[in-house]
């Protein structure tokens, strides 16, 4: 039987119809909790069942499309339009942040070597640590940095689909759940950074593993998971504010709460962090400062952020590409909160913590930044929406038809060194 066909079986088992056509039982909601009789017993970590390797597969394809997009806007929409011959390769694909990541590991942030130290816009202390270590171990191996930031993203993000596909199996029935919530999610319009040199990939390898295993009610992996998600990104913190909702959701009544102070190891690599960049430069918020100083995300009242990037997308004051992407934060910034209203009607309390915790440190800055490009981090989203086309497949095709060209216009503009999110 074809991916389609059992996809089609699948979607019409979670449609509550059977193949021949009679009705079967309902589908589960979504949005609601399996509980603890519902759940799987706790699988093999290392063991792929088949919708596993159809999501691994899936996953592998995409990865093969964004490469020869990277290499067709290389041809295509070269800088200079009067070129013979694309941009290299590590250009095309290490553009803006990745070249934060690459000073990082290979200079370290605070560099003795003049010649390497970085100047008052550099910013570097904005990013954590955890992507440009992950970089500079496997630069040990492979010896090219490209290859080692794509190789990074490659592996975690196989490992995150892996992570999503089984979450999604919590809430959705049949293994069409955990094909269509990776679809989505790879198909969605700012994808393309799951595949470059940026730390989404290898965030979402932490995080998700650590929800899966909060799920399943084993907080010491969980915690572990997230300790490490929170070397990554700042995220990481909004993340362990859901586990400890989580927890207090569930544990009492399963009789876990000696594990509670497992919970606060999270919060130790930002608290490190914070130590490492005061004895640099006496300053315990350092990376914030950067950001304020590199990204504007002083802050604001959420309607002056509102107000201010709704001039920047339509008040003709800023070139049509960089108004065009404040147009998508707005509509990123609408979907987000339409998430987290749905989520708090589903009394889906930790994951609502979760994005509504982002939204507000990226919607209280000066102007909108890089919310699109968090959708990514947002799976209730992705879970929600697997749900929503499984119902009536006719939306997946619909969906498609909106997120694949948005997802292939964020690519060639990332690609060929344009202002991307």
């Amino acid at each position: 039987m074809s991916l389609i066909e059992r996809d089609i079986r699948d979607a019409q088992e979670a449609r509550g119809i059977r193949d021949d056509g009679t009705p079967s039982a309902p589908a589960p909601d979504v949005l609601a909790d399996p509980g603890p009789a519902a759940r799987p017993r706790r699988p093999r970590v290392l063991r792929l069942d088949a919708a596993d390797r159809d999501v691994l597969t899936f996953y592998l394809f995409t990865r093969v499309a964004l490469l020869l997009t990277a290499y067709c806007t290389a041809w295509l929409f070269p800088r200079d339009f009067e070129a013979h011959r694309p941009e290299p390769f590590a250009t095309v694909v290490g553009r803006w942040d990745w070249d934060h990541f690459l000073h990082i590991a290979r200079d370290g942030y605070f560099p003795d070597d003049p010649a390497v130290r970085p100047d008052e816009w550099d910013n570097r202390e904005a990013f954590f640590p955890g992507f440009p270590l992950a970089l500079r171990a496997l630069h040990l191996l492979v010896g090219d940095w490209t290859a080692a930031g794509l190789l990074v993203s490659l592996v975690s993000g196989a490992v995150a689909v892996l992570a999503l596909g089984r979450i999604a199996r919590l809430h959705l029935p049949g293994a069409a759940g955990a094909r269509r919530a990776v679809l989505l999610l790879l198909a969605s319009p700012c994808a393309v950074f799951l595949a470059v040199g940026y730390s989404e990939s290898l965030f979402l390898a932490f995080a998700l593993p650590a929800w899966l295993a909060a799920q399943r009610h084993d907080w010491r992996l969980a915690a572990l998971l997230a300790a490490c998600a929170t070397t990554v990104r700042v995220t990481g913190l909004f993340l362990l504010a859901a586990l400890i909702v989580h927890f207090a959701l569930t544990a009492r009544r399963h009789g876990m709460l000696r594990r509670l102070p497992w919970l606060a190891l999270p919060a130790l690599p930002p608290l490190l962090y914070s130590w490492y960049l005061h004895a640099h430069t006496g300053d315990w918020m350092a990376w914030k400062h950067a950001q304020e100083r590199g990204w504007y995300r002083q802050f604001h009242s959420p309607w002056d952020s509102w107000d201010t990037t709704w001039q920047a997308a339509f008040g003709h004051g800023y070139t049509t590409p960089y108004a065009l992407m404040w147009q998508a934060e707005l509509v990123a910034m609408c979907v987000g909160l339409v998430t987290v209203v749905l989520l708090v009607r589903a009394r889906r309390w930790p994951e609502a913590v979760y994005i509504a915790l982002s939204l507000w440190a990226l919607g209280t800055s000066y102007w909108y930044m890089s919310i699109p490009r968090a959708t990514l981090l947002w799976w209730p989203l992705w879970i929600g929406l697997a749900s929503w086309t499984l119902r009536r497949p006719r939306r997946l095709a619909a969906w498609l038809c909106l997120s694949t060209p948005l997802s292939t216009v964020l690519a060639v503009t990332y690609f060929s060194g344009r202002w991307a999110g």
